[in-house]
């Protein structure tokens, strides 16, 4: 057996022995809470009932960023998918607009998995997870704003809705979103220029 496969077989050993330890204090923060709300009567669902999506998100999200080889992506990219469901749903819970699911979903998928591969990388310094999240949850982005500005702006889903506060916003998204995808391209652009007009002598 080589160093390499020793060291190997030792990181993937910590791992399991970290994953397994996050795993069993999760399983006791998460009975004692149950257990607390039972004795004393304390119930989680005056927070809104979106608390049992938010709650299990977060708990399997915080469990894979602590697991530093990629199995922890196992658990980090459906927590953060559970995460971003409930807080989604909080919000449209409170403002009753549960019709803006027709374009939000983009938040969810891909958007949320681009954010927790970005939180992973920036997390374990991987970055080819962090470019992979940045333009994964940019799409997810993109894809919010693009479908949110046809249905509330086009369509005019907003006007059955209690809350006009989505199709204002969508406008001055779609703006800011276009100004940093032009700026984005540009700026790479004059680079790759001004590298290719550089005398061959200076390098």
């Amino acid at each position: 057996m080589t160093n390499n496969d020793s060291w190997q077989e030792r990181g993937d050993r910590h791992d399991h022995d970290s994953g397994g330890m996050v795993l069993g204090l999760l399983l006791v923060l998460a009975g004692g809470a149950f257990l607390v709300s039972n004795l004393t009567g304390f119930d989680l669902s005056k927070y809104g009932w979106p608390i049992y999506v938010i709650a299990p998100g977060a708990a399997l999200l915080v469990f894979g960023l602590l697991i530093r080889s990629e199995n922890g992506l196992g658990a980090a990219i459906p927590g953060g998918l559970l995460l971003s469901t409930g807080l989604l749903l909080a919000f449209q819970d409170a403002t009753d607009t549960y019709d803006s699911w027709s374009y939000a979903w983009a938040l969810v998928a891909p958007g949320s998995v681009g954010a927790t591969l970005l939180l992973f990388g920036i997390t374990h310094g991987r970055m080819d997870l962090i470019d992979a999240g940045l333009r994964t949850a940019a799409v997810g982005l993109g894809l919010f704003i693009g479908f949110g500005l046809f249905f509330e702006n086009v369509v005019g889903l907003g006007e059955t809705s209690h809350t006009s506060a989505l199709r204002d916003a969508m406008p001055f998204l779609a703006v800011a979103m276009g100004v940093v995808i032009v700026l984005l391209n540009l700026i790479p652009r004059r680079a790759r220029d001004d590298s290719d007009t550089e005398p061959s002598g200076s390098r």
